[in-house]
């Protein structure tokens, strides 16, 4: 299977080769809010709440500056479901920052409250099979699934792992685990065996619930030996529930999904201090096993019901879309669309098939409001010339994963709708979030992040750790949030963490991106710091390379790697995957060093162009530039990088230093 966000090295571009792209102006005015967008925002509303009567830039400083004052604000601005507590806000700093002691609450109380008829979910997968759920029947499941669960002696504070593709099920499920007070973490079934058991042997889960198969890009994929394995390597669990979706019914003897739903039994909802572990999210684990990042309960409620609400501008009659699989932090914020009284559209399947158009499509059949995927997806349907239709009730577009470049920006307004809001957000697993992104209440220009988010105290470090503004530096987050790891599991010094984010800069968060905060406001992301290219003391970020060079028709995905090391320049190598069709000729070369050099500068000419099958990417879609790099200076494949943990580990070999 190819993962989801692999998407630009399919070769279809549906164009004309030999041609390459006009540069979009960075920063160019793409779509500013009217007075009526301003009036009807959700924001606006807040603002007027709370007594906020400035500009965005005014709420963002109160809401950094004043943290327990504004998170307050957002507990009671949503009614929060549960006790508040008389303990204080926040105490402590970072790393060590606890929120709202005494406080207790539950997430799937809060996510299934509302009223029972309206629509909660609607389920598409790619062969055209729709479900719908009322937040009744929504409610109806998660009992049911809850009372099995019970039956099978889960508690609070055990953990429930899932090895399931975005179907109803799987947020059922969750739902359920949530409201026991139960720890969720799920993995997508496109992970083989040794991947998930890096993941789920660190946190011993007691019941797996599993597919027996998954269908993609219209083919079936049989994974019960998988999940056999898999159960196997888990000694701590008393139960294996398998949902047939390519069978009728589970193996024999063993516990079927309609075994663990069989009795009706009336809704609770276990109430947890604000801490409480929700659910385990991991990192790549490309390079290492993944580390297991817990979020609590009251972090998660509060900061997915800010983002959704006043940064995506979401409610009640709203469509809320993300393509995502259960293994990226997205499905999860894909679901907190339900705290906000949205509906939200799971979808199962490829992203481009029978063509890479599938999910415009989807939106246009099921009247999304706002559109979520990652970047690629963008910019192959840019490449594959596709206009969409149908979308008259899009208001927003959402982007995250890895940099949108300009080009793809211009392409929504052209191509996709003159009227919706892109947003264009940068976050991570880590707070299962965004830092930053957009605002119904700032007007998008072409590659360019609106703002830092409400809560999110954004800077940009120079090396001495001096803050920044209008140069390239280090994304740092200065104070706690509280959607920042609770911990991590198996880490009960907390050095694993510490170390994790703040070695560099003692209690700041270095997230690991290059970031330069515009003196407006305003962002861009230029990909990873620890992949930079540091060309004659001149340091540049991989995105603004990828920007030039994907841009050529005859280029379907590229990497870029610099293989200097210790103060000493090395040689700048450019890995590039073709289209259908093209062939890298001495024209085609000469017209990318042309476009390097004019475009970034003549230190950013490759050394060398070579053409490879596929661009290694993590199982969420990012470039896995670091572990190539280390290939490159000579540490072997299997030490370098974790296959399991790959969306195509097979290109790898490609990568090896020449001989």
């Amino acid at each position: 299977m190819t993962d989801p966000f692999y998407v630009g090295g399919e070769g279809d571009t549906g164009t004309e080769h030999g041609k390459d792209r006009g540069m979009v102006e960075e920063g160019a005015l793409l779509w500013e809010p009217t007075p009526d967008v301003v009036r009807t925002a959700r924001i606006t509303r807040y603002m007027e709440q709370v007594g906020r009567t400035g500009d965005y830039e005014d709420v963002w400083k109160w809401s950094v500056e004043s943290p327990a004052d504004f998170w307050t604000s957002i507990w009671d601005y949503f009614g929060v479901v549960g006790t508040r507590g008389d303990g204080p806000v926040i105490q402590g700093t970072m790393p060590h920052a606890e929120w709202f002691a005494g406080s207790t609450l539950n997430y799937a109380e809060n996510a299934l409250r509302g009223h029972p008829g309206r629509t909660a979910v609607i389920f598409r997968n790619e062969s055209g099979s729709r479900w719908q759920y009322s937040l009744g029947e929504l409610r109806e499941e998660v009992a049911r699934v809850r009372a099995g669960l019970v039956r099978l002696g889960v508690g609070r504070g055990d953990r429930v792992a899932a090895y399931v593709p975005n179907i109803p099920e799987a947020l059922v499920a969750f739902l359920a685990t949530a409201s026991l007070g139960a720890i969720w973490s799920s993995c997508s079934p496109d992970f083989g065996a040794p991947s998930v058991t890096d993941r789920f042997t660190q946190i011993e889960p007691k019941v797996l619930i599993a597919v027996d198969g998954y269908r993609y890009g219209g083919k079936p994929y049989d994974r019960s030996e998988v999940v056999r394995e898999i159960a196997a390597k888990l000694p701590s669990l008393r139960a294996t529930v398998w949902i047939p979706t390519l069978r009728e019914g589970a193996p024999d003897g063993a516990l079927s999904w309609d075994d663990l739903r069989a009795e009706t039994a009336p809704l609770e909802f276990e109430r947890v201090p604000f801490g409480h572990p929700l659910w385990v999210l991991y990192s790549s684990g490309t390079t290492g096993l993944p580390k297991p990042i817990v979020h609590g309960h009251g972090g998660i409620v509060l900061e997915h019901l800010k983002s959704l609400s006043f940064h995506q501008d979401l409610g009640e009659g709203d469509v809320f879309f993300w393509y995502t699989t259960t293994g990226w932090m997205m499905w999860n914020y894909l679901i907190g669309g339900l705290l906000v009284g949205s509906t939200i559209l799971l979808y199962d399947g490829s992203a481009t098939h029978p063509g890479t158009d599938a999910l415009w499509r989807l939106a246009a059949e099921e009247g999304v409001t706002y559109f979520g995927t990652g970047a690629p997806y963008i910019m192959a349907s840019m490449k594959a010339g596709v206009k969409p239709e149908g979308l008259e009730r899009l208001r927003g577009v959402g982007s995250t994963g890895s940099p949108l470049p300009p080009e793809g920006f211009a392409w929504v307004y052209s191509d996709v709708k003159p009227d919706v809001q892109l947003g264009s957000f940068s976050g991570g697993t880590d707070v299962c979030t965004g830092f930053v992104g957009a605002v119904p209440l700032l007007p998008i220009r072409a590659g360019v992040i609106p703002c830092r988010c409400l809560g999110a105290s954004v800077e940009s470090f120079d090396s001495a750790g001096t803050s920044i503004v209008g140069e390239v530096g280090e994304l740092v987050i200065t104070r706690p949030m509280p959607s920042m790891p609770v911990m991590f599991w198996n880490d009960p010094s907390g050095d694993r963490y510490r170390e994790s984010y703040f070695a560099d800069y003692p209690g700041v968060w270095r997230h690991g991106d290059w970031i330069k905060i515009l003196p407006g406001g305003g962002c861009v992301i230029y990909g990873r710091s620890d992949s930079t290219l540091n060309r004659g003391g001149v340091r540049m970020g991989t995105s603004e390379f990828y920007r030039v060079v994907e841009r050529f028709d005859e280029i379907a995905d590229s990497l870029v790697i610099d293989t200097g090391q210790l103060g000493q320049e090395g040689r700048l190598l450019l890995f590039v995957t073709l289209a259908d069709g093209a062939d890298l000729s001495d024209e085609l070369v000469s017209r990318l060093r042309t476009a390097l050099r004019t475009e970034l500068s003549p230190r950013h000419v490759p050394d060398e162009i070579r053409v490879v099958p596929g661009i290694p990417r993590t199982l969420s879609g990012k470039k896995l530039e670091v572990p190539v790099r280390k290939i490159l200076l000579g540490t072997p494949i299997e030490k370098a990088a974790n296959p399991d943990a790959m969306a195509n580990p097979e290109v790898l070999s490609h990568f090896a230093p020449q001989q």
